[in-house]
C-alpha cells in the first residue's frame, strides 16, 4: 500500500540524511467507490500528514473527484485580473507596445 511507500521514502531519506517536512507535506484520497470508508491518518515521523481536498501542484490545481473546477477557477481569476490592468493602461492611451509588454 502507499502508506508502506511513504515508509519506505521516510527511511530512505533516513539513510541519505534528509528530512520528509511533513508541514508542507499533504495527503489527498482519490477514490470512487460507493461505499466510501474512513483511513486512518497518514502518521511520518510522527507527524500526522494534513488531508486535504484540493491541491496545487506545480500551477495546476488536482481535486480528490479529478474535477476542474477549482483550476479553472484559479485560472479565470488570473485572467480577469490582467485584463483589467489591460484595459485600465488601454484607457489611459498606453501604446500597443507598452500594452503588450505589461500582459507578457
Amino acid at each position: 500500500s502507499y502508506r508502506d511507500e511513504a515508509e519506505q521514502l521516510t527511511v530512505w531519506c533516513g539513510e541519505n540524511y534528509l528530512l520528509l517536512n511533513t508541514l508542507k507535506t499533504k495527503e489527498i484520497t482519490i477514490d470512487f467507490r460507493k461505499n466510501k470508508t474512513d483511513t486512518v491518518p497518514l502518521i511520518i515521523r510522527g507527524d500526522c500528514v494534513e488531508r486535504v481536498a484540493d491541491f496545487s501542484f506545480l500551477g495546476i490545481h488536482i481535486e480528490e473527484d479529478l474535477t476542474w473546477s477549482v483550476n479553472t477557477s484559479v485560472l479565470l481569476k488570473k485572467v480577469q485580473q490582467r485584463l483589467h490592468f489591460q484595459r485600465v493602461l488601454r484607457k489611459n492611451n498606453i501604446t500597443q507596445r507598452l500594452l503588450l509588454s505589461f500582459y507578457r
